[in-house]
């Protein structure tokens, strides 16, 4: 195998597919990218046997190059090409024993490759159903649900995004039993009605890629009962989708909460992170005290002898109410909301507050959140 490309291409390429590839010392050869040279593409693999992620590029090999393939140590490549100006790079390596040399205006380096057969092979493509989105909904998706993942071993299903697709919409899902997300999007259907739970390692990584874009082009998702194939630009994903049963979401959510708060949100949020630092660190309670037109929101630390009161305007509808819940979690929600303001849905202080992104008319309305937070319980409530 012998070709030349841009250095610092070859870097990004291989920086985008990298996250994939764990520590895996019982497998040696997914610590390495799979490098499978053709006509003028060079097509490169990582995996973490469980996901794959493929990126196409376009190099140069001399004429009638036949096509091939080597094993290449992730680390050490990328470490060569952190520390390699923009130039051209010619890569060659031996067909026969394997050995790798990188060749550059500055200088030669030699590593020893491994055997591609070896390497895994990928999930085959068969009885799949097909639908696409926009990059960007698939971002903002995963975005404003990965924090509410869990991440409790026992309950794998918890520990992923839930998507559930019909003809009207689609529907994203996480929740760690203590916080929820629903994430909806109606401008991205599927002919049929199906469901699934993507992995939260896998879609992480896709949605870093997406990012790395300005443009908006559609990803496309092909899926069976065992894997999800994703293609986008010159970009190809597979990962195993979490198997098992996801919970009853929908029964989590109550459906009647008469008390209503407006709120500025980043305000809220500013006022969250300051009062916060006085809480206790090991579970962040915040009291929330929530009166016609404003809201104390206060945290201590008996421990510590630490103690943070601030007042802020709103607009309740609903009977005066002391609630508490964990600082972090409202931060995170009010951090993946985008409105001037939310709405809090409350019924009781031992039920779960629902939160509404306001939108104003300009808005979105092909987007529809809602996050849930269970309370915690308050010294002299």
């Amino acid at each position: 195998m012998k070709f030349i490309v841009n250095s610092q291409l070859l870097k990004q390429q291989l920086q985008s597919i990298s996250g994939v590839i764990g520590n895996n010392n019982t497998v040696p050869i997914v610590t390495c990218f799979l490098f499978h040279l053709e006509e003028k593409v060079l097509t490169i693999r990582a995996t973490d046997l469980e996901t794959t992620m493929v990126v196409k590029i376009d190099v140069e090999p001399p004429a009638g190059q036949e096509p091939s393939e080597v094993a290449v140590p992730s680390k050490m490549i990328l470490d060569i090409l952190k520390n390699l100006d923009d130039a051209p790079l010619t890569f060659i390596s031996n067909d026969q024993n394997y050995a790798i040399e990188l060749e550059c205006i500055s200088g030669k380096y030699e590593l020893a490759g491994q055997n591609p057969d070896v390497f895994p092979s990928m999930p085959q493509q068969e009885n799949t159903v097909k639908v696409t989105m926009p990059a960007s909904v698939f971002v903002s998706a995963v975005g404003k649900t990965y924090f509410a993942t869990g991440s409790d071993e026992m309950r794998p299903q918890m520990a992923g995004i839930y998507c559930e697709m019909s003809p009207e919409c689609t529907t994203f899902v996480a929740t760690d039993a203590h916080k929820l997300v629903r994430y909806r999007r109606y401008d991205a259907k599927a002919d049929e009605s199906t469901n699934f739970i993507f992995p939260k390692k896998p879609v992480s990584l896709i949605k870093k890629v997406l990012e790395s874009y300005n443009d908006d082009v559609e990803i496309t998702m092909e899926y069976n009962r065992t894997n999800i194939f994703f293609t986008y630009n010159n970009y190809y994903f597979i990962c195993r989708l979490v198997d098992g049963k996801y919970p009853n979401y929908e029964a989590a959510i109550p459906k009647e909460n008469p008390n209503k708060l407006t709120l500025d949100r980043g305000a809220f949020l500013n006022v969250l992170k300051r009062v916060s630092i006085f809480a206790n660190q090991s579970t962040t309670p915040i009291r929330l005290s929530i009166n016609a037109d404003h809201i104390v929101v206060s945290a201590e630390d008996n421990e510590l002898a630490n103690k943070a009161t601030e007042s802020l305007p709103c607009q309740y509808e609903g009977e005066p109410m002391e609630i508490g819940f964990s600082a972090n979690f409202l931060k995170d929600m009010m951090s993946n909301l985008e409105t001037e303001n939310v709405l809090l849905e409350l019924s009781h202080p031992s039920r779960a507050g629902i939160i509404f992104p306001l939108y104003e008319e300009n808005e979105d309305k092909n987007e529809d959140i809602l996050m849930l937070v269970m309370p915690v319980m308050l010294a002299n409530a």
